[in-house]
């Protein structure tokens, strides 16, 4: 896979792809990362890439021509399956949105900053708009790269235990059931029995039950899409 992140401040990106799991999953070469700064695509000599908004109004916008620049250079070297604007009016990220976009094979994330962009590169080139969740950020920045985190993770191969992540919160619209290691007693709390039993049906049995009772206790809203 192929991650290319547009933005007007790219030093924001950088660490967390330089640690842990994503730094992992490039170092396998199962992923490809790469930061554009927008600014490199300005025709102004202060590299200016924002303006007034047209009819008024308070915070500045991003303008159409260094990000079409951008996103049309990057265009015509490869063909991106989509090409996501992080934006906190855009659809909220889940699970099912990370899963089906792990199977991706080229992916161009558009990192928003001040007001917003121009609307007209909406209507160009995005194909899909994300979001985090329900507030505003300074920029997309740290959502391209919480967006960036839930796919890369789910790429086989990144993961030690491929198979831990089909058990994440989420999977399935549950959460996880509580999750236990040594000691065996802890400050008077023990580790449940059945999970020292070694008989695995139980075990499983016991984890669905758990996922039920959690996920009907914090996120009704979840249980009701089991229904």
């Amino acid at each position: 896979m192929r991650i290319d992140i547009i933005s007007v401040v790219p030093e924001i990106l950088k660490s967390p792809f330089q640690a842990s799991i994503m730094k992992r999953a490039i170092e396998k070469n199962l992923v490809q990362v790469y930061f554009h700064n927008l600014r490199d695509y300005s025709k102004n000599k202060y590299k200016q890439v924002d303006d007034y908004q047209y009819g008024g109004g308070a915070g500045m916008v991003i303008m159409a021509e260094p990000i079409d620049k951008c996103i049309s250079k990057l265009k015509a070297e490869r063909t991106y399956d989509e090409i996501i604007y992080l934006t906190p009016d855009g659809k909220t990220l889940n699970q099912n949105t990370a899963n089906e976009l792990s199977l991706k094979e080229n992916l161009l994330f558009l990192c928003g900053h001040y007001k917003g962009i121009d609307q007209r590169i909406r209507d160009m080139h995005i194909t899909r708009e994300i979001s985090i969740g329900d507030y505003v950020l300074s920029g997309g920045e740290v959502a391209a790269i919480v967006l960036s985190d839930a796919i890369i993770r789910l790429i086989p191969g990144v993961l030690n235990n491929e198979t831990s992540a089909l058990t994440d919160s989420f999977q399935d619209n549950l959460l996880s059931p509580p999750i236990y290691t040594r000691p065996r007693e802890y400050k008077g709390l023990k580790v449940p029995d059945v999970l020292l039993s070694g008989n695995f049906k139980k075990i499983d049995e016991w984890r669905e039950q758990k996922a039920y009772e959690i996920t009907n206790n914090k996120r009704p809203d979840l249980s009701k899409k089991l229904l």
